[in-house]
């Protein structure tokens, strides 16, 4: 492909994208991925993956590092596909005490950091504070203005400089000693996470994919391909499939700095969990001192299913009927096994099933590769911050 027709290709991304939502531009960031397989080795150079792209920028060694600051004061991100349970194990720290309480996601690497880029310039720094002030997540903070534009504007080079400001004045002003963070998609920013924030701490919480697909569903959080006549989960479980890998692929480059946890055993044995947890985060994380102080879903529950009372473990085995558990295992099962899930079924080896699959995942790919490499990722995140 030549360099003409790269350009009409983002450009025609941008086109159709611009105002609308992500639905709408399925066919056009499908139509790349398909008919243009190479613009992937194009647009990242010498013929980079997009996976590979995505860590491009950043050559610095992430494992263990050595910051001025002692682990035990280190920032905590509790991140983890949405629906895994990240809000449930943020809130039990925030609850074991010495933590900046803020019961928010901070949505920077994935909302405020592409939507301002870049904020080493002045003038994106004074847009995005003058946008962030007209939300929850600042009026959640508890900070005025005063306490935190002098040193955005002096000091933020970053989302990562914007985040740790505004964590470490809560902080001061709450008289703790550290700070955690649980936005579930930075699961895709792990990497641009350690470069802002050298010393964090990345706590990857991950639960069946199976009961994941099921709650997106019930949610409407995944749209499937307008051409897409399967049920949705399905979608769903393909992009579980994908952002887990992402995480992790980024998580192995971190070494000691990067733990993984399973819902599954946070719920049926949190003590366990929380002591085995301690070491890796240096904190004392006491189970009955947690559910005393017990702040947010430690006793309510942030859950899809309203009212209902059965475990939130499993529900795959009645809400699937066979053919769709088969259909799901072979989009997702081999991930599903690595990760110590037993599956249901035997699977199949459907040709359509492997193009669906392979489908969704280039256009997951090329999606996040436009939002995070291209002047285009602006156009991926909304304009209008007054929701958040």
């Amino acid at each position: 492909m030549d360099e003409t027709t790269t350009t009409s290709c983002i450009e025609l991304v941008i086109a159709v994208t611009n105002g609308e939502t992500m639905a709408k531009s399925h066919y056009t960031v499908v139509l790349v991925a398909l008919y243009y397989p190479s613009m992937s080795s194009e647009l990242t150079g010498h013929g980079a993956s997009l996976e590979e792209a995505l860590g491009e920028g950043s050559q610095h060694d992430f494992r263990s590092t050595s910051a001025t600051t002692p682990r035990s004061k280190a920032p905590v991100f509790v991140i983890g596909c949405s629906r895994s349970g990240t809000t449930l194990l943020y809130h039990m720290l925030l609850s074991s005490g010495n933590f900046a309480v803020y019961r928010m996601e901070s949505m920077i690497f994935t909302l405020l950091e592409p939507r301002f880029r870049p904020l080493s310039k002045p003038r994106n720094k004074r847009k995005m504070l003058d946008a962030w002030y007209g939300t929850r997540l600042y009026k959640r903070s508890g900070l005025e203005a005063s306490e935190i534009e002098p040193r955005i504007m002096a000091e933020c080079q970053n989302g990562g400089d914007f985040l740790r400001i505004i964590m470490e004045e809560m902080c001061r002003k709450q008289g703790v000693e550290r700070w955690a963070e649980t936005t579930p998609e930075h699961l895709l920013y792990i990497r641009r996470i350690k470069e802002t924030i050298p010393n964090a701490l990345i706590v990857h919480v991950i639960r069946d994919g199976r009961d994941v697909a099921l709650s997106w569903e019930k949610l409407s959080q995944i749209r499937p391909f307008p051409w897409d006549r399967n049920r949705a989960a399905m979608a769903a479980g393909i992009y579980w499939e994908w952002i887990v890998d992402q995480g992790r692929q980024a998580g192995r480059e971190l070494g000691g700095d990067y733990v993984e946890v399973h819902y599954e055993d946070l719920v049926r044995k949190p003590a366990e969990l929380l002591k085995n947890l301690e070491p890796f985060i240096e904190h004392d994380l006491d189970y009955e001192r947690i559910t005393k102080v017990a702040i947010g879903s430690v006793t309510a529950p942030n859950t899809a299913y309203k009212g209902e009372q059965r475990s939130p473990i499993g529900r795959w085995k009645t809400d699937l009927s066979p053919e769709e558990l088969a259909t799901l295992e072979s989009l997702i099962g081999g991930t599903l096994e690595q990760l110590g899930y037993e599956l249901g079924t035997e699977g199949s080896r459907r040709a359509d099933l492997a193009r669906m699959r392979a489908t969704y995942r280039r256009y997951f790919e090329i999606k996040q590769y436009l939002k995070t490499r291209t002047p285009a990722g602006k156009l991926f995140v909304k304009r209008d911050l007054s929701w958040v």
